[in-house]
This record gives C-alpha cells, sequence and structure tokens, in this order.
C-alpha cells in the first residue's frame, strides 16, 4: 500500500471508531433522556460546528438549482427518517446487533441502484445481495423468541439511508459536501423542535452535557475522517475499512452496555460483511469505483 493508502486507511478506521463511540454516547443519553430532546441538543451543537467549518473553508454555499432542490430535500427527508429510526432502534437494541444490520446498507444501495436508476447488477452480484440478507435475517430472527418490532424499525432505518443515499449521488458536482452536510444537521434538529412539544424535558446536568458534546464531537470527527480518508486513498482499499465499525460496535457494546451478540448474530455479521466485500470487489473488478472522488458519502444520524 502507499502512504495515502495507509494513512487512507487510518482515517477509514478512525471515522468508524467515531461513529460508534457518537452512536454509543447516543444509546447512553437515551436511556434516561427523551429522544427529542438528545437529537436537538446534540443538533444544535452539530449544525454550528458545520457551519463554522464550512465559512472558514468558504465552500457553505446554500444557493442551488432547481434539481438539485428538489434532490436535497428528498436527501433531507431519508435523513430525518433514517435518524428518528436509527435511533429509536438504538434506545431498544443491543448496539453490535443494530451496526450489523446496517452494514447491509451497500448491500441494499446496490439492490436499490439497479431496480431505481436502472445500474446494470450482474447475477454474481444479485447471489451475494440475497447471502447478505439472509445474514440480516440470522441477527433478525423473524418468528422467533429473540425478534422484536424493534428489528423491523432497524430495517426501516437502512431504507431511509438508501433514499438518502441514492439522492446524494445525483447531486450535481458543484454542491460541497459541507453544504449537504450542514443541511442534513439542521434538518434533523429541526425535525427534534417540531417533537419537541409533544415530548417531556429533563434537567441536562453535567454528565448527560459531557455525552451530548462527546456525541456531536465524534459525529462532527467521524464525518471529517471519512472525507480526509476517501481523498488520500483509492476507494478500493479505503472502503473496506468500512466493516471496522462492527468490530468497533461489539467491543463498545460488551465494555458499555453488557451486551455480547449470540452466535447466529456474530454468523449474520459475519455473512454481511464478507458479501459486502464480494460485491465492493465486483464493483471494482468492473471498473465502477474511481480512486480520490470529489465527495464522500455523507452519514449524519
Amino acid at each position: 500500500m502507499t502512504s495515502g493508502n495507509l494513512r487512507g486507511a487510518l482515517f477509514m478506521t478512525l471515522a468508524m471508531a467515531a461513529f460508534a463511540i457518537n452512536d454509543s454516547c447516543m444509546k447512553a443519553i437515551t436511556a434516561d433522556m427523551p429522544l427529542a430532546q438528545a437529537i436537538f441538543l446534540r443538533g444544535l451543537l452539530a449544525s454550528t460546528a458545520l457551519a463554522f467549518i464550512g465559512m472558514r473553508q468558504g465552500r457553505l454555499r446554500l444557493r442551488f438549482g432547481v434539481d438539485d432542490r428538489l434532490r436535497l430535500g428528498l436527501r433531507s427527508l431519508g435523513e430525518v427518517a433514517a435518524t428518528l429510526t436509527f435511533l429509536s432502534a438504538l434506545r431498544h437494541m443491543p448496539l453490535a446487533n443494530l451496526s450489523a444490520i446496517m452494514q447491509a446498507l451497500p448491500l441494499a444501495v446496490t439492490l436499490s441502484a439497479a431496480l431505481v436508476m436502472r445500474e446494470a447488477v450482474g447475477w454474481r452480484r444479485m447471489a451475494a445481495i440475497g447471502v447478505g440478507f439472509c445474514g440480516v435475517l440470522l441477527i433478525v430472527r423473524p418468528g422467533t423468541d429473540g425478534f422484536n418490532g424493534w428489528s423491523l424499525i432497524a430495517l426501516a432505518s437502512v431504507a431511509f439511508v438508501v433514499v438518502r443515499d441514492l439522492s446524494t449521488r445525483r447531486l450535481s458536482p458543484d454542491v460541497s459536501s459541507v453544504s449537504v452536510a450542514f443541511l442534513a444537521a439542521v434538518s434533523v434538529t429541526a425535525s427534534a423542535v417540531l417533537l419537541l412539544p409533544f415530548s417531556d424535558w429533563t434537567a441536562v446536568d453535567p454528565a448527560r452535557a459531557m455525552l451530548i458534546a462527546g456525541a456531536a464531537t465524534f459525529l462532527i470527527a467521524g464525518y471529517l475522517l471519512i472525507v480526509m480518508a476517501m481523498r488520500v486513498g483509492d476507494i478500493s482499499l479505503v472502503a473496506p475499512f468500512r466493516y471496522t465499525a462492527l468490530l468497533f460496535s461489539i467491543a463498545l457494546g460488551v465494555v458499555l452496555f453488557n451486551e455480547l451478540p449470540d452466535a447466529l448474530g456474530l454468523a449474520g455479521a459475519a455473512v454481511i460483511v464478507a458479501t459486502g466485500m464480494y460485491t465492493f470487489h465486483r464493483e471494482r473488478k468492473l471498473g465502477r469505483v474511481v480512486a480520490t472522488p470529489v465527495k464522500a458519502p455523507l452519514r449524519l444520524r
């Protein structure tokens, strides 16, 4: 690996660790704080930080063409719905199980791109997608005692993230990443404001304040690191390090919440990761992976 790819792999790994810590903070916060309040406070900090970063870079632009406005509107709806469903499921599911289900996202995006955007997907990748979703079923296990409705909420979050990511792929190249991220953060924060009248409000003691600040800090750190990773390294070598998120989630779940996935859950996670990496390998082999893109995938939840 070149020095750029080594740095890219390191940045991607650190980004996944930051996202996992953000998820852990939000899981701890929402254990005794209303979800709307937690999303609002974290979003307020994240929006302010992104606005500052965008203005410092001179890339925070909020004027867009008609087509981009429509796509950004659809993306914001997907972002809001994905955030609400993800954090709702996070309150009631083991962190590792939810993270494993979310690792099916690349498979879901590939399938949706084939169905919605008419992108060519051969039988090998379709077979990998089918096997990957079997891995999801090993984690969700519908019809068993371990199944609950929150597993469906987690799957709904995957669907909403697909809407978000497909909308992102259709944006014009002149729409900056920080502008998209800022609009996403503002949209999620605004949705929490709409929910606040129907929710309780709890006192924010120093411990909760530190958790909220930590969640916002690691969310922004993860976003910046993933942009750095995709810009200094080749996607074909850097992107598979996304799956380290599952390792961090398992470790944090065990240490912080005493949550250890059972054998079937771990097997399902392994199937999802293996099929996801195979799908990415096929994308690279077919020449559909381009090195050092202008924009990196965005994740704000």
